[in-house]
């Protein structure tokens, strides 16, 4: 069972380097962001195997951190990709005045 879950998590670590090369190719920036996140999510994966493989609890903790960690990174990816700002700041325009239709 253990060879099992070791040639699972070999591929699971080839198919994230698959999502890492899209994400370099990839021709818009959306293509981008969904294979950074699925090489997240394939990494959390990898991390649970590794903990079922050795034992060792705390690694389901470090995966479920790492999860929560790429749904917020990805949130933020696509709101400053959607608005062009992260933060609920008013919008300024090129001169540095406040834009009265919310565009920057």
């Amino acid at each position: 069972m253990t060879t099992l879950l070791w040639i699972v998590a070999t591929v699971l670590l080839l198919m994230v380097f698959a999502c890492l090369w899209r994400a370099d190719v990839g021709p818009t920036i959306q293509d981008r962001l969904l294979a950074i996140n699925v090489a997240g999510t394939k990494t959390m994966v990898v991390l649970v195997l590794l903990a079922t493989i050795a034992g060792h609890a705390f690694l389901i903790d470090v995966a479920i951190v790492y999860g929560l960690l790429n749904l917020i990174i990805t949130l933020a990816a696509t709101r400053f990709i959607e608005s062009g700002r992260l933060g609920s700041e008013p919008p300024v325009g090129a001169d540095g005045a406040l834009r009265a239709d919310g565009r920057p």
